[in-house]
C-alpha cells in the first residue's frame, strides 16, 4: 500500500441505510460527521471526491409502490429523500472544513444546484466535495445506477458502492455462516451468479466503460484512506478480468 493516493477522481455511493448507524431511521450525527471527517482526509491528498446518496433511511420508492402507492410517485419522493441526504451531508462537510456543492437531477433551486456534468467537473477540479442528488432524476432507475452513470460522466477512476458488508460473499454472511468473500469478480461473474451488490443497469453500466468497482464496510474506519493508497485487500474489486479469487 502507498503512502500516497493512487487514484486521483473517485465517486463514493452511500446508501441512505448506511446513514442510519444504529438507529432504524433517519440520519445518525455521529455517523454522517465520522464519514465527512475521511471524506476531508483523502481531499487533504488531493482525492477529488463526489458522492452519490440514497434514501432508503427515510423513503423507498420501490417499497411504497408494493404498499400500494403509484410508483412514479414512491420514486419521486424517494428522489427527495435523497437531497435531504445530501443537504445533511454537504453540512457535515463544511462543518469539517471543506467546501461542498450538492447538485440535483430534479430542479430544487432554492437548496441546491442543478446537475450539470461540467459544472460538477469544474467543482471537483477546485478541491470540492460534490454531492450528487436525486438520483438520474428518472423513475424507476435506482441510486446505483445514478453512482455508475455520474461516475463515468465526470471521469471517475474507481466507483466506491459503500455497505455494511465487508465485500461481496457467494452468499448472505449474516444468514449463511459458510459464505465465502470474493476478493476479485467480473462484472459479468456478477451479473450471472445474481449477486445482489447494485442492480443489473449499474453493473452494466460499468461493465460497458471500463469503470472499476470495489465493494466495501462503510462501518469500517480507515478502509476508505487504504482504499484510495492502492490496498487491494480491503473489500471485493469488481472489473473486466475474468476468474473471481475467494477468500477463505
Amino acid at each position: 500500500m502507498s503512502d500516497k493516493p493512487v487514484h486521483r477522481r473517485i465517486l463514493l455511493k452511500l446508501s441512505g441505510e448506511a446513514l442510519m448507524g444504529e438507529s432504524d431511521y433517519g440520519i445518525s450525527p455521529a455517523v454522517i460527521h465520522r464519514l465527512a471527517g475521511e471524506i476531508g482526509d483523502q481531499i487533504a491528498l488531493g482525492v477529488q471526491i463526489a458522492v452519490v446518496v440514497g434514501g432508503g433511511n427515510i423513503f423507498r420508492g420501490a417499497g411504497l409502490a408494493g404498499a400500494g402507492m403509484d410508483r412514479v410517485t414512491g420514486d419521486q419522493m424517494g428522489m427527495l429523500a435523497t437531497v435531504i441526504n445530501a443537504l445533511a451531508l454537504q453540512d457535515a462537510v463544511e462543518r469539517a472544513g471543506m467546501t461542498a456543492r450538492v447538485m440535483s437531477a430534479i430542479r430544487v433551486n432554492q437548496v441546491c444546484e442543478d446537475y450539470i456534468r461540467r459544472r460538477a467537473i469544474r467543482h471537483l477540479d477546485k478541491g470540492r466535495v460534490v454531492i450528487f442528488a436525486a438520483g438520474t432524476g428518472n423513475p424507476f432507475f435506482t441510486t446505483d445506477s445514478a453512482a455508475s452513470l455520474r461516475a463515468i460522466e465526470i471521469g471517475a477512476d474507481l466507483l466506491l458502492k459503500a455497505t455494511k458488508v465487508d465485500g461481496i460473499y457467494s452468499a448472505d454472511p449474516n444468514k449463511d455462516a459458510n459464505a465465502i468473500r470474493h476478493e476479485h469478480l467480473s462484472y459479468d461473474e456478477v451479473i450471472d451468479g445474481r449477486l445482489a451488490v447494485m442492480d443489473t443497469t449499474a453493473i452494466v453500466l460499468c461493465r460497458d466503460n471500463g469503470l472499476p468497482l470495489r465493494v466495501f464496510d462503510i462501518q469500517r474506519a480507515g478502509d476508505l484512506g487504504r482504499i484510495v493508497r492502492g490496498d487491494t485487500t480491503v473489500g471485493t474489486l469488481v472489473d473486466n478480468r475474468t476468474g473471481s479469487t475467494e477468500t477463505p
